[in-house]
């Protein structure tokens, strides 16, 4: 075990991938955002020069190079860099690699791995501050990741390279700092596997990426109060684990679902949906879901706080549950 930040686990779990299997190659050098955490990209200059492109700035063809080299036997790792600017490479990543194997029966495969950071960063302004994951869920033929750990982040990155699927990994720039011991060799995390990351008794709080960590400082404080937390790490939304939901939902009788898409037909919505259908009666009261709210977010500091969810508005929803 070595401690890393999820930084450090990101760069980690490529070099892995890289040194294990000649098909894989990266396009695109931003992967760790503009921050301080940018230069760690240099191990993989340095380690493996000829494996790392840097084209042109246009998501739409960087997205239709990796969907075309996956297809033609490669495992392209493509960095789109902020997730709003995915939006940008929608046809190539949902109407291309998204349906190549079902549209060809099965004769074509593109695991080419779409990579972006989503979310709330601080002063980004609605066009650098989306959160797309409703969109890619609503994508039949897409991997959805979301880790939320540094050890997390290495091994479902490794994963991620051995499927035939195209997977969409949506990280948090929030996360980079955050260390944790993590696993020095090559390993990896199966999609579809939920990880209990509190166990509680009284309330099951799912989340993914950087709500994660918002919740479990949640849990921390509802605990001098006396209240139980199990903050439920969803880690996938395709394929979703939803014998993990149930069952901490089955325990403790009442869910908050914590996320940082807007609230209608967000990932939150469906999994209360999901809850609502197949566990009503292990139920105390009905799902509850907290959320940004369903508009733009502003480049203010002061209305960016007011629009997402954090640890304080966490507690007070729990609070209000448990009354």
């Amino acid at each position: 075990m070595q401690r890393m930040t999820f930084a450090d686990a990101i760069i980690d779990g490529l070099c892995h991938a890289l040194r294990s299997d000649d098909s894989v190659s990266l396009i695109g050098s931003a992967l760790l955002g503009l921050g301080p955490h940018r230069r760690k990209v240099d191990r993989i200059k340095q380690q493996f020069p000829g494996r790392l492109l840097d084209g042109p700035t246009s998501e739409a063809a960087l997205a239709g190079l990796g969907a075309g080299a996956a297809m033609a036997g490669g495992r392209p790792f493509v960095d789109l860099g902020t997730a709003s600017f995915a939006l940008l490479a929608m046809p190539q990543i949902v109407n291309e690699a998204a349906v190549a194997h079902s549209m060809s029966g099965g004769q074509i495969t593109a695991p080419v791995v779409y990579h972006m950071l989503h979310g709330v960063r601080g002063g980004g302004g609605a066009q650098h501050s989306t959160s797309p994951q409703a969109l890619f869920w609503n994508s039949p033929g897409l991997q959805i990741v979301l880790p939320a750990s540094p050890r997390d982040a290495k091994g479902l990155i490794r994963h991620a390279f051995k499927t035939n699927s195209p997977t969409v990994i949506l990280n948090h720039a929030k996360l980079m700092p955050i260390e944790e011991d993590v696993p020095t060799g090559d390993f990896d995390i199966p999609f579809g596997q939920a990880d209990i990351k509190r166990a509680g008794r009284d309330i099951t709080i799912v989340a993914t990426s950087h709500l994660v960590q918002l919740a479990l400082e949640a849990a921390r404080t509802l605990s001098g109060s006396g209240i139980e937390v199990e903050v439920l790490d969803l880690r996938t939304l395709c394929p979703l684990d939803e014998d993990a939901l149930l069952a901490s939902v089955s325990r403790t009788g009442r869910l908050l679902v914590v996320d940082e898409c807007p609230l209608r037909c967000g990932p939150a919505s469906e999994i209360a949906a999901t809850v609502a259908e197949r566990a009503w009666s292990s139920l105390k009261q009905a799902p509850q879901r907290l959320t940004r709210a369903d508009a733009p977010i502003p480049c203010s500091a002061v209305l960016e706080a007011a629009l997402t969810p954090d640890a304080e508005k966490i507690v007070q929803r729990v609070m209000q549950m448990m009354r």
